[in-house]
């Protein structure tokens, strides 16, 4: 993967750095939020934007940068980050495995937009969109300018993605 050089200029940033500040806000939303302690297999090789029996939470971006924010994950990880925000048993897909995915993209998303614009006021976010099914394809994500960090928690296994555009 290759970030966007725009990008790397104005934040005066490596893509490793990128990757490194997507990992240390996933890590601290998922212990704070989800009482998971995470591990990340950065870098991703390859693209990543056919998913399958999955669940993708998104948020966009727009002002001084835009993009996307996205936390991919298989039904049963979505299932588990669920319950475990909700402190009950959540077994089947539905709306509160939706409002739990969506609100770990905006969470995920507000990481970004402060520790990349002016304190977080040239950058607004987008609700969360949330794409679930048995097969769907993004193809926003397709692009060589994203970074994408694996996660894996007790062998279960996820991705977050960030598409930047310096405006």
């Amino acid at each position: 993967m290759t970030l966007n050089a725009a990008v790397q200029e104005a934040t005066h940033l490596r893509e490793e750095d990128m990757a490194r500040h997507v990992i240390d806000a996933t890590k601290e939303v998922f212990s704070t939020m989800v009482m998971m302690d995470l591990e990340e297999s950065y870098p991703l090789q390859e693209s990543v934007t056919h998913f399958h029996c999955s669940i993708s939470g998104m948020v966009g971006m727009a002002g001084s940068y835009t993009g996307i924010l996205a936390v991919h994950c298989p039904q049963s990880f979505a299932l588990k980050i669920t319950s475990n925000m909700l402190g009950m048993d959540v077994e089947e897909m539905g709306d509160d495995v939706n409002d739990a995915l969506g609100e770990i993209a905006n969470m995920l998303g507000g990481h970004v937009k402060m520790g990349f614009s002016k304190g977080g006021m040239d950058i607004n976010l987008s609700i969360p969109t949330i794409i679930s099914g048995e097969e769907y394809s993004i193809n926003s994500m397709a692009e060589s300018d994203t970074v994408v960090v694996p996660f894996t928690y007790e062998e279960q296994r996820f991705l977050v993605s960030l598409k930047l555009h310096k405006e």
